[in-house]
């Protein structure tokens, strides 16, 4: 799927010494915006720029939500100004057209994820260059947190392809013949079941993707509740413009056959329940959502569940949401527009990653700023997040996404790690490892 025998990773240091590899220290590095950008040319490389020459590129940041509290800005989202710097890397090697795009939660306001003056440096490029830059929001459905709205069909299904992967799908495994067990938060079940089920496993793909001869992903490293770590792999899922297509956990807990919470309960049992009756209803504020909704959480309460375990598969036990990952990664490389898969790469896909100041504690969307350090760049996704789990001292084996990507890149031969232009071996990485605090659920997973 992701495999390549010429498979490699660059990653740079931005720091020679433990007290610079500090928050204050780090977040520096954001406002030298002509070092940014020379960092970024330097891990890229000539001959990855030279072959933008003329091509469309497809540029997918992590912006998953707009930010909310102060200092979020260094942890939360690929930050705005490495973006600028990456994106004029790119032009200055003359491609024939960019487009940059993500589909961030349904509750991220567009407006304060992306203000007039991310807009006006983005126009200035356009002015300067004379290539066409598009800046695309890929949600089909949205969800205004202070009225309750729930605004549907934001663009039309044309702009998407439907991908079916059917038995290809790595969720095919899991599949219940019998029973609609696949679950995502705030969206109605038969939804989703209509779009995963045995044999039948359907993502809602912007078309751009399909369109591009390059595609440069762009995640913020951070912890994440259902993975245990988001990067180049989890990046991805901004792909797919609607939720209803997004598989997250599988109701119940494990011991009935779930992913959702370890073992069984029987009030949190009802409290899945209670949230299948309100979704479904949420278009608006009203007392029926509200009724379902606070019943949900009293089941919760009497539950009396560890304060750190969490319901829709927030935890290390999650077995859906890295297939799912990895199904939309499989798409990105071998798709075609037809909706059928190539058995070669149709793309070229590549990862710069934002780690100079990553996302620790309750990721994705409640981090705390990781002074990790680094930026890197490589052709291979699931090398790319084997490297960055080892970097936050992830024990690898324990988490499903890094377990399983390990399949993927095979043995050490396959692959070359470059850190600061010197090879090295994964095991060589934990020298340049730092603890970090993972979400909670996952407190188990630390070396």
């Amino acid at each position: 799927m992701i495999n390549n025998n010429d498979s490699f990773i660059r990653i740079k240091t931005l720091f020679t010494t433990p007290e610079q590899r500090k928050v204050p220290v780090l977040s520096k590095v954001y406002d030298d915006h002509e070092k940014l950008i020379l960092y970024i040319r330097s891990i890229m490389g000539e001959r990855f720029l030279s072959s933008v020459k003329g091509k469309k590129v497809f540029i997918k940041p992590n912006w998953v939500m707009h930010l909310r509290r102060e200092n979020e800005e260094i942890c939360l989202h690929t930050h705005h100004n490495f973006l600028i710097a990456a994106l004029t890397a790119v032009l200055d090697a003359e491609p024939s057209m960019v487009t940059i795009g993500d589909a961030p939660v349904q509750g991220c306001s567009w407006k304060l994820l992306l203000n007039d003056a991310f807009y006006k440096r983005i126009d200035n490029l356009k002015d300067s260059y004379r290539i066409p830059i598009e800046i695309k929001d890929f949600r089909r459905v949205t969800f205004d947190i202070q009225t309750q709205e729930v605004k549907k069909d934001q663009h039309p299904l044309s702009d998407y392809l439907i991908f079916d992967l059917g038995e290809n799908s790595y969720l095919e495994p899991v599949t219940d013949e019998k029973k609609d067990r696949f679950r995502v938060g705030k969206y109605d079940p038969k939804e989703l079941s209509h779009n995963h089920r045995k044999g039948v496993h359907r993502y809602c793909i912007i078309k751009d993707l399909f369109e591009a001869d390059i595609v440069i992903n762009m995640p913020k490293i951070k912890t994440h509740q259902k993975t245990g770590m988001t990067g180049a792999l989890k990046n991805l899922v901004g792909v797919n413009g609607e939720k209803a297509y997004l598989p997250h956990h599988m109701f119940g807990g494990t011991a009935i056959g779930g992913d959702c919470y370890p073992g069984k309960n029987l009030f949190l049992h009802l409290s899945e329940k209670c949230a299948d009756k309100a979704f479904p209803k949420r278009t608006k504020r009203n007392y029926d959502v509200l009724f379902w909704t606070y019943l949900g959480v009293l089941f919760r309460e009497l539950s009396c569940i560890k304060k750190d375990c969490r319901l829709s598969g927030s935890w290390h036990g999650n077995d859906t949401c890295w297939r799912m990952v990895f199904d939309l990664n499989k798409i990105a490389v071998y798709g075609k527009i037809d909706g059928t898969l190539s058995d070669t790469p149709q793309r070229n896909l590549y990862s710069l990653c934002d780690g100079i100041i990553g996302g620790q504690g309750d990721g994705p969307l409640s981090p705390v700023p990781l002074p990790l350090g680094i930026i890197s760049f490589t052709n291979n996704s699931a090398l790319n997040d084997v490297c960055m789990s080892t970097l936050m001292q992830y024990d690898l084996d324990k988490l499903n996404i890094t377990r399983n990507a390990f399949k993927l890149i095979k043995d050490e031969s396959s692959y070359t790690i470059y850190l600061d232009d010197n090879i090295i071996t994964l095991s060589d990485l934990l020298q340049w490892s730092i603890p970090v605090v993972p979400p909670p659920g996952w407190e188990d997973c630390i070396l």
